[in-house]
């Protein structure tokens, strides 16, 4: 039995290394916090040169929804690889996954809802 700890961490590597190897790059912090049967996955610095080029595009809402609508179809269509990663590190399906991006602070989350709640092996304080 793992730490809530040991899965965050196992999960922080599935997605920065799925954004490296899918997205041609990975974030610069990414952290994951898992509550109950949701897991929240925060990454920043994940935007592209390319990308940020894009969302200074005037007027900026027309970069900002042309980013987004991008970053959001290329992760429904790579969806079942980001589940793979949620489920392999915590032997739970993903019932739904919820994403959002920021263009002005590079900051990605993903919002995954789980089939249900992990047992947890409590961590030893000292």
């Amino acid at each position: 039995m793992k730490t809530r700890g040991e899965v965050e961490a196992t999960i922080c590597e599935g997605v920065a290394h799925f954004m490296q190897e899918f997205m041609g790059r990975g974030p610069t912090e990414i952290r994951t916090h898992l509550i109950g049967n949701l897991l929240l996955v925060r990454l920043q610095g994940i935007l592209t040169p390319a990308e940020t080029s894009l969302a200074a595009v005037q007027p900026p809402e027309k970069g900002r929804d042309m980013l987004k609508s991008v970053r959001t179809y290329m992760l429904e269509t790579s969806r079942p690889r980001i589940d793979a990663v949620v489920q392999q590190s915590t032997g739970l399906r993903c019932i739904s996954m919820h994403h959002d991006i920021s263009t002005i602070t590079g900051e990605e989350v993903f919002v995954f809802t789980l089939s249900g709640e992990m047992n947890l092996r409590e961590t030893k304080r000292k």
